[in-house]
């Protein structure tokens, strides 16, 4: 049964991969675009974290806290699976087409996938509307990076797939009270140290206390 399970998976996933991944000639815009969306977006996650910090109030801050502390967990975990159960990406196992060189390290669960999907399903689930704002813009750009990612061969579909139920498990595991509590004393910690590092601006009015 559980072979007959991975065998179907193994299938779905090939064939996924043959819908998404570019043909040969990709070139020009297209593919500046791909490489683009599969290099670059990710870098504003970070960036709408930062935003949240020093533009927001308290509970916008314990926001972009817990999301990078589940950003943390995320890729830990990634790492040990990939440690634990080695997944060959497509162009090292030679299929499909590859425009991206990339070391033929362990591709299940994508770790950009996760680092997007992380940042934007905890933030979209924030109590804090500047939070959520911000988890709605990152969401579709999630989904982008996920598609670009497979599109010009470096991950297979089932990665993204699993960087999203990490992503879903992270979110739930988060939302537990305890968390919740740890979250905010460090989220105070931080606030302690950024008044302190930042005083002299936050004297003139520079950034928000």
């Amino acid at each position: 049964m559980t072979g007959g399970l991975f065998e179907t998976l193994r299938q779905l996933n090939l064939a996924w991969f043959d819908l998404l991944n570019a043909s040969a000639g990709l070139a020009g815009w297209r593919l500046a675009g791909a490489l683009f969306a599969a290099e670059r977006v990710i870098l504003l996650a970070p960036l709408a974290l930062l935003v949240l910090w020093f533009t927001g109030r308290r509970g916008a801050r314990q926001a972009a806290v817990e999301a990078a502390l589940a950003v943390l967990c995320g890729l830990a975990v990634s790492g040990a699976i990939g440690v634990l159960w080695f997944h060959g990406r497509p162009f090292a196992v030679g299929i499909g087409q590859c425009f991206l060189a990339h070391a033929p390290t362990s591709s299940f669960p994508s770790n950009h996938g996760t680092i997007m999907l992380v940042t934007a399903l905890m933030l979209v689930t924030s109590a804090a509307p500047q939070a959520r704002r911000w988890g709605w813009v990152l969401l579709p750009l999630a989904v982008l990076v996920a598609w670009s990612r497979v599109f010009i061969g470096v991950h297979w579909p089932m990665d993204m797939l699993g960087a999203l139920l990490l992503a879903v498990a992270l979110v739930a595991l988060f939302r537990v009270h305890s968390l919740t509590v740890l979250s905010a004393t460090v989220t105070g910690w931080g606030v302690a140290m950024y008044r302190r590092v930042f005083a002299p601006a936050i004297a003139r009015g520079w950034l928000r206390p």
